[in-house]
C-alpha cells in the first residue's frame, strides 16, 4: 500500500468577521467623536487582552468544517469548489500559513507552495538573487539550487530578465520563475493555487505536464486547486469537492467532477430560471434512471425537455448537445435536421428525443439542450448534465437514429 504523506484528522478554521452597522447620515463632529470611541474602547479592550476585528457587530465564520482526508505518495488531487467553498483556506493551512482553529495535521515530507503571485519573492532583488532565496526558504542548500539553476531558468523563460528586479516583472513572469522554482527544487509536496491562472495557455499545459512528471516519475504529490476542470481533468486522479467549508466528496475524479456539476445545478435550480415568461428543465434518462452518473456507450438514452411558457411563441428550434471533457461539442441533435416541426404555444410542454445508441468512447460528457423560441430567437440554454460513458464502445455515427415525441399538459 502507498505511504500516507498527509493526513487530516477533524480539521476546522473559525474566523471573527466584523460588520459596521448602517448609519443614514453622519456629520463630521459624529465620525471624530466616534473614532475617539473606538479609539477608547480599543484600548481598554487591549489592556484585558479581548481586541477582535473591526466592526461593531461580530460574526463568526467557519471557513473549515471537521475536514477528514488522507493523501498517498504520487497521488494528484484536485480540489474543487465553487468560490468561497474553503479550498484556498484549506491549502494555507496545509502550508503551515495560517494556523487551524482545531484538528490535526500530519504531513511527511518537503512542501512547496505556490499559492499567490509572488509568495516568497523580494521585490528589489533580481530573478537571479530570488531563486536562490525561494529556494532557501524551501529548505535547500546552496549547492543543491545551482545544480537545479539552469533547468530553472530554461523553464521560465526569463534569460533576458535574470538580473533585473522582479518588481519590474509582469504577473505572468512572477508566475512562471515562483512555479519553476517551486517544481524544481524537489518538494516531496507540491501545493498550486488556481495562481497558474495569470499565465499563458502555453504555460499552463507547460506547468500541468510538469507537475504530471514530478508525480508520475519521481513519486511526489500534488494538491491543485482550480477552477478549470479540463485542466483537473488532465492532471488529477483523484478529487476533493469542497462546499461552505465541507468536504463533500474525496475519491475518484470522474464521479468527483460529476458531483460538483450536479452541486452546481442545484444551486443554480434555487434561482430563478429563464424569465418571466418561460423557462425550460432537461433531463437524461435511461430505461430505469433520470441523470444517471454513468451509462455505456451504446445505451439507449431518451432526452427529455420540459418548457413553460406564459404566451404563444409558434415554430421553434431545439439543439441537445453534447460536449467531451475538453468543452468540445462532438454530437448535435437538432429538430429541423430530422424535418420535426416544434410549436411553442402558451401552456406546459414535454419534448422527449429517444436515441438508441448514444455511441460514445468512455469519458465523462457533458450534456446540456438550447431552446430558440420563434423568429425572436429568444434563447434559452440548460445547465450541463455531467455523465460518466464506461465501457470499451468507440465513437460511432453522430448522425443519430431518433424518436421524437411531444406532450403537451393542461
Amino acid at each position: 500500500m502507498s505511504e500516507t504523506v498527509i493526513k487530516v484528522e477533524g480539521l476546522s478554521k473559525k474566523f471573527i468577521i466584523g460588520h459596521q452597522s448602517g448609519e443614514k447620515y453622519t456629520a463630521l463632529r459624529d465620525v471624530i467623536t466616534n473614532n475617539f470611541k473606538s479609539v477608547l474602547r480599543k484600548t481598554q479592550k487591549l489592556a484585558k487582552g479581548d481586541l477582535k476585528t473591526g466592526g461593531d457587530i461580530k460574526e463568526e465564520f467557519w471557513a473549515l468544517k471537521d475536514i477528514n482526508f488522507e493523501i498517498k505518495r504520487g497521488d494528484r488531487v484536485g480540489i474543487i469548489g465553487r468560490n468561497g467553498a474553503g479550498k484556498s483556506t484549506l491549502l494555507k493551512v496545509l502550508s503551515r500559513i495560517t494556523e487551524p482553529t482545531s484538528g490535526k495535521i500530519s504531513i511527511h515530507g518537503r512542501v512547496a507552495s505556490l499559492l499567490e503571485v509572488g509568495t516568497g519573492f523580494h521585490p528589489e532583488l533580481t530573478g537571479r538573487e530570488n531563486i536562490f532565496l525561494n529556494g532557501a526558504i524551501l529548505g535547500m542548500s546552496r549547492a543543491e539550487i545551482k545544480r537545479k539553476f539552469d533547468e530553472i531558468v530554461a523553464f521560465a523563460e526569463i534569460e533576458r530578465f535574470l538580473d533585473t528586479p522582479v518588481k519590474r516583472y509582469s504577473s505572468g513572469m512572477y508566475v512562471r520563475l515562483a512555479f519553476a522554482v517551486a517544481a524544481h527544487l524537489e518538494p516531496e509536496i507540491l501545493i498550486v493555487d488556481e495562481v497558474l491562472a495569470v499565465g499563458d495557455a502555453q504555460f499552463q499545459r507547460k506547468c500541468l505536464g510538469k507537475m504530471e512528471d514530478v508525480s508520475k516519475n519521481e513519486g511526489r504529490t500534488v494538491l491543485f486547486v482550480s477552477h478549470n476542470m479540463i485542466a483537473i481533468q488532465n492532471l488529477c486522479n483523484d478529487i476533493i469537492l469542497m462546499n461552505k467549508g465541507e468536504m463533500i466528496y474525496h475519491g475518484e475524479r470522474a464521479k468527483g467532477m460529476i458531483q460538483y456539476e450536479r452541486l452546481n445545478r442545484e444551486i443554480a435550480a434555487n434561482k430563478s430560471r429563464g424569465s418571466e415568461e418561460t423557462f425550460i428543465r432537461f433531463f437524461v434518462q435511461t430505461t430505469d434512471e433520470i441523470n444517471p452518473e454513468s451509462i455505456t456507450g451504446n445505451q439507449k438514452l431518451t432526452f427529455k425537455i420540459d418548457i413553460e411558457a406564459h404566451r404563444d411563441y409558434g415554430k421553434s428550434w431545439v439543439n441537445i448537445s453534447i460536449d467531451n471533457n475538453e468543452g468540445t461539442t462532438i454530437g448535435h441533435i437538432r429538430n429541423d435536421w430530422y424535418d420535426y416541426s416544434i410549436n411553442v404555444d402558451k401552456g406546459k410542454k414535454t419534448i422527449e428525443v429517444t436515441v438508441e445508441d448514444i455511441s460514445l468512447a468512455p469519458g465523462v460528457y457533458n450534456f446540456w439542450t438550447r431552446v430558440v423560441l420563434s423568429e425572436e430567437a429568444k434563447i434559452f440554454d440548460s445547465d450541463p448534465i455531467p455523465i460518466e460513458v464506461k465501457g470499451k464502445h468507440l465513437y460511432g455515427n453522430i448522425a443519430y437514429k431518433t424518436q421524437w415525441n411531444i406532450t403537451e399538459k393542461i
